[in-house]
């Protein structure tokens, strides 16, 4: 592994850990609400490991906050401008799955941009969202995605856009090609 991403992992473990003791919860109360196994948390806060987007969706439901803000801590300020270089990519190996914020979080701002790329023949489903009612809009760029909300299923095309509230599970599927696509999130 190299060392951008061992740091990457040290920082999202640190992060967890930070999240999980503000809120005053042992290991257990969150594997509890999470349905994530104590023993898989300790390792993933140790840096032993990096969670999948599903472990993360679960951490983002148990937590009640937005997958961005479990990846990255909320910063108190925020620059006008954030370089291609200087946003920050989170990849869930084992899916193929890599997630780039566009724009910084930030307390201030309703509206979040993300760039996803899903390698071909993934299939990555989340229970339920963060937090019920949760506004997306998606935008695929290129590649088939088919992406199922609240058990309605959605073909999409490069070009179309979907606009949804997460109320329940979704699931994102690829076929023989990857899928690249923006989400706006308020």
């Amino acid at each position: 592994m190299n060392e951008p991403k061992i740091n990457q992992n040290r920082s999202l473990a640190e992060h967890l850990r930070t999240l999980r003791m503000d809120r005053g919860l042992t290991l257990q109360d969150l594997a509890a609400r999470s349905s994530v196994s104590r023993a898989t948390l300790s390792r993933i806060e140790n840096g032993e490991v990096s969670p999948t987007a599903q472990t993360l969706g679960r951490l983002a439901s148990a937590f009640v906050l937005p997958l961005s803000q479990l990846l990255a801590p909320l910063e108190a300020d925020f620059p006008p401008l954030v370089r291609h270089a200087e946003q920050s990519v989170w990849q869930d190996l084992e899916h193929g799955y890599s997630r780039r914020s566009l724009s910084p979080p930030n307390r201030q701002l309703q509206l979040e941009m993300i760039e996803c790329t899903i390698e071909p023949r993934q299939r990555i489903a989340y229970e339920h969202p963060a937090f019920v009612g949760h506004e997306h809009h998606l935008v695929l760029l290129s590649g088939a995605l088919v992406l199922t909300v609240d058990g309605v299923r959605h073909e999409l095309a490069p070009g179309d856009c979907l606009r949804y509230r997460l109320r329940g599970a979704s699931c994102f599927e690829t076929g023989d090609e990857p899928a690249r696509y923006l989400i706006a999130m308020t």
